[in-house]
């Protein structure tokens, strides 16, 4: 299928909140039915399927409301693209006016140039606007089927208005040369501090091999935070992803073998796989079929039972959909508790190095407070540090 570019804020905005739906099988049987089935068990698949109807039910209402809003954003479109073509008859008759003499034909001559001009910005624009209003269609009729996922809460509560925002932490890796040390106080008091003394003595332990003091300087670590970003989605028609993969005793490939083999043969409903890929990021497997229709199938069946060694397995079958940036945008930013310590001198092994450090910078006397986290590299050393979201 064609790919699908759009900002996490423009997907917001349609839809309004996070879809969730439940996957029914195409026909629906009680599980294990016999004649000899008892009033309880009876009961509890009754009870069962209540609780999937109620399901279903909170699903038609959100699409509902998803499909609401589809319509309000498609009738807006319309109302500016009539604008749109009421400005561009407006110009044409405009133009008209302006071929009475040979001088006004001239100025008409290069007018003419700038409105057709503007009238093919506002066909792209047009063209444009009509591209965003089919994929909003497109993205509320999807019934998308995401993969299973083990939450937990750590105990952070967010505003209330903050409930519909996708939020991504970022991660950044930097180089850090030999020679050189990060400091984290717990507070950035401390850290303003530190820079604006800039040079500090070090006072080395000379029973470790150290020659008196070291001179080391103080900088501001600055990082580069992305502050915009745009993905393109595309799904594939011949892929699939199966989570929900039990973690068992196997390596990689025989796991990979076992799942090849078993969506290979027609009766499980497979076909010939052309490639497989586990994602080390999240523990799924891609699976890629020679063919046309195969993965469609499976993606029909929502769960399906695979044997690995001597039990079966239920594994979750979806969509695979690959995601390419088209557009970063980053912004500069200043770590507000963290210093970079440069021109370290290698008179120490690294432990006793770190001890000298962290103590002196950890006395109020020398501008120092609290550590929160150091990390020294040697000289002739190197190291990436790696820096996460402060949250506190």
């Amino acid at each position: 299928m064609g790919g699908v570019s759009d900002t996490m804020t423009d997907s917001e905005e349609v839809t309004g909140h996070q879809e969730s739906f439940v996957r029914v099988p195409d026909e629906l049987t009680l599980e294990n039915s016999s004649p000899e089935m008892t009033p309880e068990r009876l009961q509890q698949e009754i009870e069962k399927y209540k609780e999937l109807c109620q399901a279903l039910e909170q699903d038609r209402l959100e699409l509902g409301m998803a499909k609401e809003a589809t319509e309000r954003k498609t009738r807006g479109f319309q109302t500016e693209a009539e604008l749109l073509r009421g400005k561009l008859e407006r110009e044409k008759c405009l133009s008209r006016e302006l071929e009475p003499s040979y001088q006004e034909l001239c100025l008409a001559k290069e007018e003419r140039g700038k409105l057709l001009q503007e009238k093919q910005a506002l066909e792209k624009e047009l063209e444009l606007l009509e591209e965003r209003r089919v994929a909003r269609e497109e993205q509320a009729k999807a019934l998308p089927s995401l993969p299973d996922r083990k939450m937990l809460f750590k105990g952070h509560v967010t505003e209330a208005e903050d409930v519909n925002a996708l939020v991504v932490a970022p991660r950044i890796q930097r180089a850090l040369p030999g020679g050189s040390a990060l400091l984290t106080f717990e507070e950035p008091e401390v850290a303003q501090r530190i820079l604006e003394l800039k040079w500090h003595e070090v006072k080395l332990d000379e029973s470790a091999g150290g020659e008196g003091r070291g001179r080391v300087q103080a900088e501001p670590v600055q990082l580069l935070l992305p502050s915009a970003l745009e993905i393109e989605l595309k799904l594939s028609d011949r892929c699939i992803l199966l989570s929900s993969l039990p973690r068992l005793g196997l390596s990689e490939e025989q796991l990979l073998d076992k799942l090849e083999l078993f969506f290979s043969k027609k009766k499980n409903g497979g076909g010939e796989v052309e490639q497989r890929e586990l994602l080390s990021d999240s523990g799924h497997v891609v699976l890629t079929f020679a063919h046309d229709g195969v993965a469609e199938q499976l993606m029909k069946k929502g769960h399906i039972q695979v044997p690995i060694g001597k039990q079966t397995y239920e594994l979750k079958v979806t969509p695979y959909m690959s995601g390419q940036i088209t557009d970063l945008q980053v912004r500069p930013s200043v770590c507000a508790k963290t210093v970079l310590l440069s021109g370290i001198p290698d008179v120490l092994d690294e432990e006793s190095m770190r001890d000298a450090l962290e103590i002196h910078f950890q006395k109020p006397s020398r501008g120092g407070g609290e550590v929160d986290a150091l990390g020294y590299v040697p000289v002739g050393g190197q190291a990436l540090a790696v820096f996460e979201e402060d949250t506190d």
